[in-house]
């Protein structure tokens, strides 16, 4: 999980969907987070590495055969590409604040967040 200098936030999949129905509904998004989160070296979200997991995680499940043995079963048909990443990248424009040790950080995030921690 990773901040980049500008607020945008990198986390497990699905936060930026949370953010977005959270904005759209004038429900605040805080994300908290300790110090070491904040990625001083990545200006924005898309500087910053994400994660690919295997496709077989998502190309597949398990089940019970006929003979109520454990099996997995193939639910994407041959030839599909899938990607699967680990993480995604939430814009800060969706982000109310970020809760830290130091205390809640605030827009403008970029300023607010290097005077918090000195980056």
């Amino acid at each position: 999980d990773r901040i980049a200098d500008n607020g945008d936030v990198a986390n497990k999949i699905g936060t930026y969907e949370k953010a977005v129905v959270a904005k759209e509904n004038s429900i605040p998004f805080y994300v908290a987070a300790p110090r070491m989160t904040f990625d001083f070296k990545s200006r924005s979200g898309d500087e910053i590495e994400i994660e690919e997991r295997g496709p077989e995680e998502i190309t597949g499940m398990w089940g019970v055969d006929e003979a109520g043995e454990a099996c997995r079963v193939e639910i994407a048909g041959e030839g599909f590409n899938v990607r699967n990443p680990a993480f995604d990248v939430t814009p800060a424009r969706y982000v109310t604040g970020f809760i830290t040790e130091k205390g809640i950080i605030r827009p403008p995030f970029e300023e607010n967040i290097r005077e918090t921690f000195g980056g």
